[in-house]
């Protein structure tokens, strides 16, 4: 893995996105974040990933008894029937690898429940098997806040990137030139950006008067 330099940011052409294991079952034994934080970041990060075109696997386990995927989420992609696994460690299932590596994508970004488990072990597999692996420690939690903590310190001392949705869209844009992308994370920041999102609508309503203002020859 390259960790420095510009190409150790993410690319939104070789990033592939999976995300583990959002259900009600998880949720119930969150406990290192507000669900509604994690609920809310890991839909934004999906919104992200479809608004700049990168490829996105949902997966859950033992869908029929740990429930089906967080509502929000599934409302991202409604084509898309997630990948139900008996597997634990999802780089275990074929299903979900197959498609990771017919895409040719190197830059694997995960978020899952819970950190210590379903996040962990697929990470540690990926970036043994040379994947450059980041995962979104705010959109992933786990059954405490120490539970959490360990998971991300064990990762990093593998070679995996610890890094947040923002942070990942952010890199994705790169540059606010890229008009046919900034919209969309526009949109992603307004319904999802907390502060970030207020104020780029209170920027939004000011252009507007002003553009009012401009065609009344005030």
């Amino acid at each position: 893995m390259i960790k420095a330099g510009l190409p150790a940011l993410l690319r939104p052409e070789d990033s592939i996105v999976v995300l583990i294991d959002h259900q009600p079952f998880q949720f119930t034994n969150l406990h290192s974040h507000d669900p509604t934080m994690i609920a809310n970041n890991v839909i934004a990060l999906a919104k992200g990933a479809k608004a700049f075109n990168v490829p996105t696997i949902l997966t859950t386990v033992l869908e029929e008894r740990g429930g089906y995927l967080l509502k929000g989420l599934q409302d991202v992609f409604p084509e898309q029937k997630p990948i139900n696994r008996t597997f634990i460690n999802t780089w275990e299932d074929p299903a979900v690898t197959d498609i990771v590596k017919k895409s040719g994508r190197k830059q694997l970004v995960l978020a899952a429940l819970w950190s210590e488990v379903c996040l962990a072990m697929p990470a540690i597999q990926a970036v043994g098997e040379g994947y450059d692996v980041f995962v979104v420690t705010d959109a992933s939690g786990g059954v405490s806040a120490e539970a959490h903590d360990m998971a991300v310190r064990r990762l990093v001392q593998t070679g995996v990137v610890p890094i947040t949705w923002l942070a990942v869209l952010a890199e994705w844009q790169r540059d606010w030139a890229r008009e046919e992308t900034a919209k969309g994370l526009s949109q992603v920041l307004l319904e999802h950006g907390g502060g970030s999102g207020i104020a780029l609508a209170w920027e939004i309503q000011l252009l507007a008067s002003a553009g009012q203002t401009a065609s009344k020859g005030v």
